[in-house]
C-alpha cells in the first residue's frame, strides 16, 4: 500500500502535535461493541483530559523544559566533579585520574548539544520542516557519540604515554577521595538523566545517562590505580587508565546502538503490539492493513490503515478513523499524532481500490 493514498482518498484523519492530548485514561481494557462506544461517549465529558491545542503545546513544552532542567542540573554536578578531580590531578599526576577527569568534563559538555536540540524542538513546524525540529535530538545524540569517542581516544593516548614514560603518582589519599567523588557525582547524574529521559522519551538523554553511569564505575577504577601505586606498582596507574579506555569504548558501543536505532526509526515492538491491540478493540475495525510508528525527538507519531466495512458511507468510515486515532492516543505512551486511513474490506467481484497506485509501488 502506498502512503499516497492518504491524499487520494477522503477519509484519512490526522491530528498534528498541537491537536490532541489525553494524559489520564486509556482504553486497554474496555469492552467492545456499540454499548461500550456509547458508554465512553457519555463519560467522556467527565474525564479529566483535554482536546485543546494549547494543552498539547503545553505538554510538549513541559517535556522539553524537563529535559533542559535535567541537562543544566547534571552539567553543574558533573562540572563540579571534574573541577575537584582536575585539582587533585595537578597535585598527584595520576594519568588514570586525568582520563576520568577528562571523560567527566566531556560528559558535562554533552549537555550543550542536547540543550540546543531541546530548544530547537520547541519551535513550531514550518513549510520546510513540516514535522518540526524534533529530529535535532538525534543529531545531538550523534554529537554525544562523537564526544565519547574523542574522550576514549584521549584516555588511551594518556595511558599509553604513561606506560612508555612511567612517572610516580603523589597524594594517593587525595586521588582515592577524588575517585569516590567521581563515582558519586556520576551515579547521581546517571539516575537523574535516565529517569527524566524515560519520562519524556528522549533516547539521547537516556544514552547520556548510561554514559554517566559507566563513568561512575570508571571513577572507582581510579581507586585501584591509587592502591597499586601505594604498593609500589608504578604501572598500576597507566594500566587502570587503559581499563578506563575499554570501559569508555563499551559505553560508546551502547550509546551508538541506541542513537543509530533512533535515527533508523526503530521503535520498541511492544509499542506496536499495544497499538494493534487498541485498534482491534475499536468497533467497526475489522483488520489492520499496515502500521508504522516513528520517533521525532522524544515524541511518537503513527501512520495506520484500518480495514472497515466497504458499505460504510464516507462520513461513517471517517468516524471510525477518528475513534481509532482516539484509541491510539490513549493507549500508546508519548504518542502525539496519528494519521489513520480507512480501507474497504475486500469483496468478491469488486476491483482493488488501490489499483491506480499499483505502478507506484516499489518492490525491495
Amino acid at each position: 500500500m502506498s502512503d499516497q493514498r492518504d491524499h487520494a482518498q477522503g477519509h484519512g484523519h490526522q491530528h498534528d502535535e498541537q491537536a490532541h492530548h489525553h494524559p489520564h485514561h486509556d482504553h486497554d481494557h474496555q469492552p467492545s461493541g456499540r454499548a461500550a462506544r456509547w458508554a465512553h461517549r457519555l463519560s467522556h465529558p467527565t474525564r479529566p483530559h483535554s482536546h485543546a491545542s494549547a494543552d498539547k503545546i503545553d505538554r510538549a513544552l513541559e517535556s522539553s523544559a524537563q529535559g533542559m532542567r535535567a541537562l543544566w542540573i547534571s552539567l553543574a554536578a558533573l562540572g563540579a566533579t571534574a573541577l575537584v578531580q582536575g585539582f587533585v590531578f595537578t597535585l598527584s599526576g595520576s594519568v588514570a585520574l586525568l582520563g576520568d577527569t577528562v571523560h567527566n568534563a566531556a560528559d558535562a559538555l554533552t549537555a550543550v548539544p542536547l540543550a540546543v536540540a531541546f530548544a530547537l524542538g520547541r519551535r513550531v513546524a514550518t513549510r520546510r520542516f513540516t514535522y518540526g525540529y524534533g529530529r535535532s535530538e538525534d543529531v545531538a545524540g550523534i554529537a554525544i557519540v562523537l564526544t565519547i569517542a574523542g574522550s576514549a581516544a584521549f584516555a588511551a593516548w594518556s595511558a599509553v604515554d604513561r606506560l612508555l614514560d612511567p612517572r610516580p603518582v603523589h597524594s594517593l589519599l587525595a586521588v582515592a577521595a577524588a575517585a569516590v567523588v567521581g563515582f558519586l557525582g556520576n551515579e547521581w547524574v546517571a539516575r537523574y538523566r535516565i529517569r527524566v529521559g524515560r519520562e519524556i522519551g528522549s533516547a539521547a538523554l537516556i544514552a547520556d545517562g548510561l554514559h554517566a553511569r559507566t563513568d561512575g564505575f570508571t571513577s572507582l577504577a581510579v581507586l585501584l590505580a591509587a592502591g597499586g601505586a601505594a604498593l609500589g606498582w608504578q604501572l598500576a596507574d597507566p594500566l587502570v587508565g587503559l581499563a578506563i579506555t575499554v570501559a569508555i569504548l563499551l559505553v560508546l558501543r551502547d550509546a551508538a546502538r541506541e542513537v543509530f536505532s533512533r535515527v533508523m526509526d526503530a521503535v520498541n515492538p511492544t509499542l506496536v503490539d499495544t497499538a494493534e491491540q487498541a485498534l482491534m478493540k475499536v468497533p467497526e475495525v475489522k483488520d489492520i492493513g499496515e502500521l508504522r510508528m516513528r520517533w521525532i525527538g522524544h515524541r511518537l507519531r503513527a501512520e495506520v490503515a484500518v480495514v472497515v466495512d466497504g458499505e460504510l458511507s464516507v462520513r461513517a468510515a471517517h468516524q471510525v478513523t477518528v475513534e481509532a486515532e482516539h484509541a491510539l492516543l490513549h493507549a500508546v505512551p508519548r504518542l502525539t499524532a496519528a494519521l489513520v486511513h480507512a480501507d474497504p474490506a475486500p469483496a468478491v467481484g469488486t476491483a482493488n481500490p488501490h489499483l491506480a497506485l499499483a505502478h507506484h509501488t516499489r518492490v525491495y
